[in-house]
């Protein structure tokens, strides 16, 4: 694949004129078969992208968990109805593909469609295009349903209903890891107020960001900036503000193994995988 890939403006007529669909986002269905869908542009910001001046593997899937987000708004699922309703959802897993650098200033055509589900729980599929309709990443985010105490619900018929799609019968994505060897390279992180979501948990994508930091000082800063790479994380439990954690990761098969744990009871918060 190139190393970068011009922008609409200096790509020819065809894409210069080709429609935007912008910070408003509209209806679409990305997906063959699924009636239910969202398209909108991001444009990558300075502060979105790393020293290479591309967008960071964190920004791609913050991207990816804002239009699931603006996509149940648009179909009248906002943070009022679920405040009263103390329900909210949460990521159980992601799998993200980047298949190409995705530069500063590029504006991204970001389309997600809830693809399937089974009863405790739903996955979603983003596919991020560039101005010439290249793929440059694909998301698959698996999704569960939490009440005020934090106990998985049932998925409602309401959302049934609203995002139309097949039942799964495969099972939501796990991230299995030995235990770290001896000579793993570790860490330790504090949960800060800026990493905290609406919800007062930890962003999923702040893990991202953790995971590249530890695999960086591991010696796998490549695998955190080289194209193609993957991410593959199970989210195990939720880290609260003033939590420590202490982060690991080792050679593992054919990448990088990645374990985060809050360093008061060692419960696992976080496994990944990173490849290339």
């Amino acid at each position: 694949m190139p190393a970068t890939v011009p922008d609409a403006a200096s790509a020819g007529p065809d894409l210069a004129l080709a429609p935007d669909p912008g910070l408003a986002g509209r209806a679409d269905r990305p997906v063959a078969g699924i009636d239910n869908g969202y398209l909108a542009g991001y444009r990558v910001r300075f502060d979105e992208a790393g020293a290479d001046g591309n967008a960071r593997t964190g920004t791609l899937l913050r991207y990816a968990q804002d239009i699931a987000w603006r996509h149940s708004e648009a179909l009248g699922f906002d943070r009022t109805w679920y405040s009263e309703r103390d329900r909210w959802w949460v990521v159980r897993s992601a799998d993200l593909l980047i298949l190409a650098p995705v530069p500063m200033g590029t504006t991204l055509r970001l389309a997600t469609a809830v693809i399937g589900h089974r009863r405790i729980w739903a996955r979603r599929r983003g596919e991020f295009r560039m101005p010439d309709e290249s793929v440059a990443a694909v998301a698959t985010v698996d999704w569960v349903l939490l009440d005020e105490r934090g106990r998985i619900l049932r998925i409602p018929d309401d959302f049934g209903t609203a995002f139309p799609n097949e039942a799964l019968t495969d099972d939501i994505v796990r991230v299995a890891l030995p235990p770290a060897p001896p000579d793993a390279v570790g860490i330790e992180l504090a949960v800060r107020p800026q990493d905290l979501d609406p919800m007062a948990h930890v962003n999923n994508a702040t893990y991202v960001d953790w995971i590249e930091e530890v695999a960086s000082a591991a010696g796998a800063a490549a695998a955190t900036v080289s194209t193609p790479r993957r991410i593959v994380l199970e989210y195990a439990a939720s880290a609260e503000l003033g939590d420590r954690l202490r982060a690991v990761a080792w050679p593992d098969d054919d990448g990088w193994a990645v374990r985060l744990s809050r360093l008061a009871d060692g419960v696992d918060i976080v496994r990944a995988r990173l490849s290339r």
